[in-house]
């Protein structure tokens, strides 16, 4: 009788099959020679794994624990990389005479004109990829810019350097090309703005690439930009924890994007920002993009990942970190959810179209705010125009928000809303709209004039104290407000609420306490005005209105 032979299940069969597969997909950079000492230059190591996968027809590059010291890393298509627990990617600083470094920022002379020089070029990166389809970095390592410049200069400061009053080193080899450049009319390219090769500005910039998903890793002190993607299609950024000196994750051009689960801390500058420059050479619409379940903030670089919060960064007019669709948008935005996001010692929502671009079909919802530093919610139409002569100005239309709690706003200004004059901001509705702002506006501030500063960089500060603590709004037309509470946790003599050439403006259940003899609204040249069921308000309708104020009397909160 012949003994009887075990089977293997089919499950288990499986199993093994794809356990062998993805031992023989997978590339360990130590076996291409990486040393991961954190001194040694590990990248052209780690450039033999990515291309050793690319040419078996894909594979997983995997960093095992320990710090790779690296200039710049070349991505491939149907290239994965995996930072494993533990493992550190570090950007390495650059020697003072350039001899060695990152790559060289690739021309892009035509287009430099209209964008600073970080928009502009990709190739000057720790970690980059163009035209690319199927890649992904993953895993729970860190990469760590510590090389990298902010924008100017060799490198960055790091935290524990600017805290014990470090001056960054500023200056860089000039060559004569950089030496002969000529700003053109919006002052790019300039030698000061421009770096030189051997210089990394990003952590890690992509573009035209299409398939891609970055996830669970964390990004700290990116540089510039701690991800530059110009165009990158179909893209995934799920679970990343970022701590960095300038922004954090903009995506410019790109379409068929979900930025879910990330928490990005950037004191110096934006958080999540969307952005549709002319980086391409033509303008290209940002759209079909969600963000969900993420937190920004502008805590002091750093003290995210270690947990301390801290708060004593004072960067201009507060610390930035916010989610910002803007400024560069000459493509526009277009389908756009924003939902569940959480901000806390940072600027508010910004929505801004000044190159000519459109930015509409866009909904924002659940959006809790804490120790916002300007206005909690800014939306700008303007004309600034960087873009080549004879752009069309661009549009606002169909802009919903609900359901927003924002406390301890700081007093300078309320919802900032404007439009241009002949060119307003359409279909704008704000709901379910809860707002607890410092207060302590006198009354000479209510009495300011606003200057229409089209052409101006739009940032609320530069507007300056506005005459309305809650909202102020210029050239609107269709414009709802629903279930809409102020509060200030000091008494405040301006108004609470301005309109300025807006038409059909209905408002619903609105709780506007006004101080003093400061009236709660004030319309000006308004076309069509509806008030309904507001707490110490009587319900009024109006036709066409020059001027008109009333709610003088104090509403209990």
């Amino acid at each position: 009788m012949r003994p009887s032979t075990p089977r293997l299940s089919l499950a288990a069969i499986s199993l093994f099959l794809g356990a062998s597969r993805l031992a023989a997909a997978a590339f360990d950079v130590r076996s291409f020679g990486a040393v991961a000492d954190g001194a040694t230059i590990d990248s052209p190591a780690i450039d033999k794994a990515i291309a050793a996968a690319a040419a078996a027809g894909g594979g997983t590059v995997v960093f095992p624990s320990g710090t790779y010291a690296c200039y710049s890393i070349h991505l491939k298509s149907h290239v994965a990389l995996y930072l494993d627990s533990g493992a550190v990617l570090l950007a390495a600083e650059p020697p003072k005479d350039l001899s060695a470094g990152y790559d060289a920022p690739e021309p892009n002379s035509t287009w430099d004109p209209y964008e600073d020089f970080g928009h502009s070029h990709w190739h000057n990166s720790l970690i980059w990829g163009e035209n690319l389809e199927d890649i992904s970095i993953t895993g729970p390592g860190r990469i760590y810019g510590r090389g990298l410049s902010r924008g100017s200069g060799r490198r960055d400061l790091l935290p524990e350097e600017r805290a014990s009053g470090a001056k960054p080193d500023l200056s860089v080899p000039m060559d004569p090309v950089r030496a002969a450049l000529k700003p053109g009319p919006f002052g790019y390219p300039n030698s000061k703005d421009t770096l030189p090769a051997g210089v990394g500005n990003k952590a890690i910039a992509l573009k035209n690439c299409h398939n891609v998903i970055f996830r669970d890793f964390t990004l700290q002190h990116g540089g510039h930009f701690a991800i530059l993607a110009m165009a990158v299609d179909n893209w995934t950024v799920d679970n990343l924890k970022i701590d960095t000196n300038r922004d954090g994750i903009d995506f410019d051009c790109c379409q068929n994007v979900r930025v879910s689960n990330c928490t990005v801390n950037s004191p110096y500058d934006d958080g999540i920002c969307p952005k549709s420059s002319l980086g391409l050479g033509y303008p290209r619409p940002t759209e079909n993009i969600t963000i969900t379940n993420c937190q920004v903030s502008g805590y002091d670089e750093g003290t995210l990942l270690n947990n301390t919060r801290k708060r004593s960064v004072h960067y201009g007019h507060g610390p930035t970190g916010r989610i910002k669709y803007g400024t560069e948008s000459n493509g526009g935005f277009r389908n756009v959810t924003i939902f569940n996001c959480v901000f806390e010692y940072s600027r508010g929502l910004a929505l801004e179209s000044v190159d000519g671009g459109l930015m509409e079909d866009i909904t924002i919802t659940n959006l809790a705010m804490q120790d916002i530093c300007n206005t909690p919610i800014y939306i700008r139409l303007g004309a600034r125009q960087r873009a080549p002569e004879g752009t069309k100005l661009g549009t606002a239309r169909r802009i919903r928000i609900d359901n927003v709690v924002a406390h301890n706003v700081a007093a300078e200004s309320g919802i900032l809303i404007e439009g241009l004059p002949d060119h307003p901001i359409e279909d704008l509705s704000l709901s379910n709209i809860f707002i607890d702002y410092a207060g302590g506006g006198t009354k000479k501030q209510g009495q300011r004039g606003v200057p229409e500063n089209e052409k101006d960089y739009p940032e609320p500060y530069r507007v300056g104290t506005m005459p309305a603590w809650g909202l102020w709004a210029r050239h609107v037309k269709n414009f709802a407000l629903d279930r809409v509470e102020f509060r200030s946790a000091q008494a405040d003599q301006r108004p609470v609420l301005i309109l300025e050439d807006v038409a059909d403006a209905r408002l619903e259940q609105m709780r506007l306490p006004s101080a003093g003899d400061a009236p709660a609204i004030v319309l000006s040249q308004v076309d069509g005005f509806a008030l309904h069921n507001s707490s110490g308000l009587s319900d009024l309708r109006r036709g066409r209105v020059a001027s008109e104020k009333f709610g003088a009397a104090p509403v209990a909160p």
